[in-house]
């Protein structure tokens, strides 16, 4: 999956990027409460902070290639989360954290935040793995840091 990423110089791309970066980070830190007042703040549209939010990530220069954020839609079966986490321990990484969603309609998204600096094989990989998991409808890299 990382093969579909490219590194481009920001100077390149337009403005409203960094405004979504910007946007994002607002919300993050609680800087502010929604996503209404943080893209007034930096002059976006929701839309384009929708579209993109989920696509334009900074590198980060504390701790390259340490973490990741796996996001997933599961089925609401019993034992599909424990095959999620044993294939991600089989990989070498380790959970930091886990957020689950209520079921809805037999689905739950989860979200799974990794320290991935020990793995002994290739994040895609494992990736790829997962997301041919019975009870798994999607698995996809949010992050890698």
């Amino acid at each position: 999956m990382l093969d579909e990423y490219l590194i481009v110089h920001k100077s390149i791309l337009p403005d409203f990027f960094d405004a979504v970066l910007e946007t994002r980070r607002l919300i993050e830190t609680g800087e502010v409460t929604n996503v209404s007042a943080a893209v007034k703040i930096t002059g976006i549209s929701r839309s384009t902070y929708y579209k993109y939010k989920d696509w334009i990530m900074e590198p980060s220069t504390f701790s390259t290639g340490r973490k990741a954020v796996l996001s997933m839609m599961l089925f609401h079966e019993p034992g599909v989360l424990n095959k999620v986490l044993t294939d991600i321990a089989e990989g070498g990484a380790s959970v930091l954290t886990i957020t689950q969603s209520l079921p809805i309609n037999d689905r739950a998204s989860v979200t799974v935040s990794l320290d991935v600096g020990n793995m002994t094989e290739n994040l895609d990989a494992m990736v790829k793995k997962i997301s041919y998991r019975q009870g798994v409808e999607s698995a996809r890299i949010v992050a890698v840091e």
